[in-house]
């Protein structure tokens, strides 16, 4: 059934939330809202345990899902390969809240290295404590005294507790996150990293107790913490969380055919050539609830494309000249390595059909091309806030760099820097995890831009700066989304 473009507009202001949180709690997670692209499906496998994936890309998300077992449910009837069920036992070895009875703070990891507990025991007394509750000394620090001085009685615990996993035909999971607050500086860090996944290879060859580790890509830094023996089984097996654009697409068609009122839309079908197709949405169901999925067999971009620009239009402008939706949206939210954050895509999206209803409520379109430029612009303001809560130390740097425009030779970024002595307020700064390179100089924090994605170094050598960026932070391009004024 036809749609007009405001029960569209209005379809995906109700679907969109104003707000995606940083932080999931298991409970609150919707089934009808979770979708598994193809990558994520691997990771979510037992035997994944290193799961990548810069911030907003799903570490987090994941990490609460899987303590819900209706969404465990729902990952069964996904993903056959699975092995994950609602049976399956869920523990959390680390997380971003505290939970002292669960895991010890990074107060009392601290006090732990530098008493001289290595962190592989460190971790493996966290497994321990979480799997067999009671068999060892309340209390972190006699914990790991206990399991450093009886090692055998550990190992005997873990064969029985695998065997009596395997007999009821399910899985342990040890789940590790937000690792960043586990530490003070990169050196305890790299360290607690390292001894975790050394404690991932001793598991490995049992049966049925996995861990499963979320990390950002710098905190994967093999030279510091893959100089174990055998590290590369471990390391070498991890999954990285991508979002291709078809997958951003079909997240939101997934919030999009779940809403209440979307019957129609599910109903809707696209012109094309003079011809008229409908997409047919498969559904599964989850504890009786209905959940509408976009079908695998149409994984081909031009289906999400013409379906996309049943929305938008065609154009981002008057002309082709000016690109188009499909493709122009998701490129000027992604970072110098290509990789979009699904929340600054939903979030575009959301604050253009806001935009586009208080400034063009009568367009031909649900939304107009100059709200989706809008939105790319509220998209990076989000974006940059991100950053700031993970790496408080990338302000410093980026916001002398305001009116700059880009590209830019280097040297142009470093007299900005030396103007404001960046240097000297980073070494300062009261601030966790400072930049991993901050003693090399200004070439190190370049480097530390770079491997974040907010500095993408041209084959000239020139310095460039991706739009999701550029744009919160206020620099220029000529022929860019206009960056943001100060506040």
């Amino acid at each position: 059934m036809a749609m007009t473009p405001q029960e569209v507009r209005d379809l995906i202001l109700r679907a969109l939330p104003q707000e995606i949180p940083a932080l999931y709690r298991a409970e609150d997670l919707q089934p009808r809202y979770v979708y598994f692209p193809s990558s994520h499906t691997k990771a979510l496998r037992p035997d994944t345990m290193v799961v990548v994936g810069m911030r907003g890309a799903g570490k987090s998300f994941w990490w609460a899902a899987l303590q819900n077992p209706r969404v465990r449910n729902l990952i069964a009837q996904v993903d056959r390969y699975a092995r994950i069920e609602a049976s399956t036992e869920v523990y959390i070895g680390f997380g971003p809240q505290p939970a002292i009875d669960r895991y010890p703070d990074r107060d009392v990891l601290s006090h732990l290295l530098k008493a001289g507990r290595e962190a592989r025991l460190i971790w493996r007394t966290v497994v321990v404590h979480n799997l067999l509750p009671g068999r060892i000394p309340e209390g972190w620090k006699e914990a790991v005294e206990w399991v450093e001085q009886h090692p055998e009685e550990i190992a005997r615990w873990l064969e029985e507790k695998d065997r009596e996993l395997a007999g009821k035909g399910t899985y342990a999971l040890i789940l590790f996150d937000a690792l960043d607050q586990a530490a003070y500086d990169w050196r305890e860090m790299y360290a607690l990293i390292r001894g975790l996944l050394q404690v991932a290879l001793e598991l490995r060859p049992t049966r049925r107790i996995r861990p499963k580790i979320f990390l950002r890509p710098d905190q994967m830094e093999e030279s510091q913490v893959a100089t174990f023996p055998d590290a590369y089984k471990v390391v070498g097996s991890r999954i990285s969380l991508t979002w291709p654009r078809p997958e951003l697409y079909g997240l939101l068609w997934q919030y999009l055919i779940n809403t209440e009122g979307a019957e129609n839309f599910r109903g809707w079908g696209v012109e094309d050539e003079g011809i008229r197709w409908w997409v047919r949405w498969e559904s599964l169901q989850v504890d009786g609830e209905t959940i509408w999925r976009w079908p695998w067999l149409l994984w081909d971009e031009d289906r999400h494309r013409k379906l996309f620009h049943q929305i938008t239009g065609k154009w981002m402008g008057q002309d082709p000249r000016r690109g188009f939706p499909y493709s122009w949206l998701p490129g000027h939210l992604a970072d110098a390595h290509s990789q979009i954050s699904p929340r600054s895509f939903l979030f575009a999206i959301r604050a253009a059909a806001e935009d586009t209803r208080q400034r063009y409520p009568d367009h031909e379109y649900a939304l107009h091309y100059e709200s989706i430029k809008r939105g790319v612009q509220r998209a990076s303001e989000i974006r940059v806030g991100e950053l700031k809560e993970d790496y408080p130390w990338v302000d410093t740097l980026m916001q002398p760099l305001r009116g700059l425009l880009v590209p830019c030779e280097f040297q142009s970024i470093v007299e900005r820097w030396e103007q404001e002595r960046v240097l000297q307020k980073l070494s300062l700064e009261k601030v966790k995890l400072l930049p991993p390179h901050l003693e090399e100089g200004y070439p190190g924090l370049r480097q530390d831009l770079e491997s974040l994605g907010i500095f993408l170094r041209l084959e000239s050598g020139r310095v460039n700066i991706p739009d999701v960026f550029r744009v919160g932070y206020g620099l220029g391009r000529r022929g860019g989304v206009k960056p943001l004024p100060e506040i």
